[in-house]
């Protein structure tokens, strides 16, 4: 997640709380400002810093802006590049319809 995207993300968690989960994972940047752009929109949903970079490496993302989707099944869609509000929404509906 990126500047541009990061408040309509967390207004989508918000929508879809106890429906899709939502996990923020930082990858670069120092502690302090990872917890500045969280404090910064206000998020509300687990952050989670991956300094060596496991978690992208899991979900073969190599470049932020990302947004993985796992479903329950545990297939997952990557999506690279921030996406815009009609796109998330999409994406989290057909998350939460299993």
């Amino acid at each position: 997640m990126c500047n541009a995207e990061a408040a309509s993300v967390e207004a989508a968690a918000q929508q879809w709380a106890g429906q899709v989960d939502f996990v923020g994972v930082a990858w670069t940047g120092d502690d302090r400002s990872f917890q500045k752009f969280v404090d910064k929109y206000s998020l509300s949903f687990p952050q989670i810093s991956d300094d060596p970079g496991t978690v992208f490496e899991r979900f073969g993302v190599l470049a932020q802006p990302a947004l993985v989707v796992v479903a329950p099944n545990g297939d997952t869609q990557v999506m690279l590049g921030a996406l815009d509000d009609a796109k998330l929404e999409t994406v989290l509906a057909q998350a939460a319809a299993g």
